[in-house]
C-alpha cells in the first residue's frame, strides 16, 4: 500500500504498526480513512485516490 501512495503521491508513505484491528490513513497528520468507520481495508487504488 505503501508503494501505491507513492507511486500516485510522488511522496514517501510511512506505515505505523497499530493493534486491535485499528487501521487509519493520515495526511497532514489528519485522519482521512478508518476501518472502522468503512469496514473494511482499503482496495486497490483506494489509498492512493485519498492523496
Amino acid at each position: 500500500m505503501s508503494a501505491e501512495i507513492e507511486q500516485a503521491t510522488g511522496k514517501q508513505a510511512k506505515l505505523v504498526a497499530g493493534a486491535g484491528g485499528i487501521f487509519e490513513i493520515r495526511k497532514d497528520g489528519e485522519v482521512i480513512w478508518k476501518k472502522q468507520h468503512s469496514g473494511h481495508f482499503p482496495k486497490t487504488g483506494e489509498a492512493a485516490a485519498l492523496f
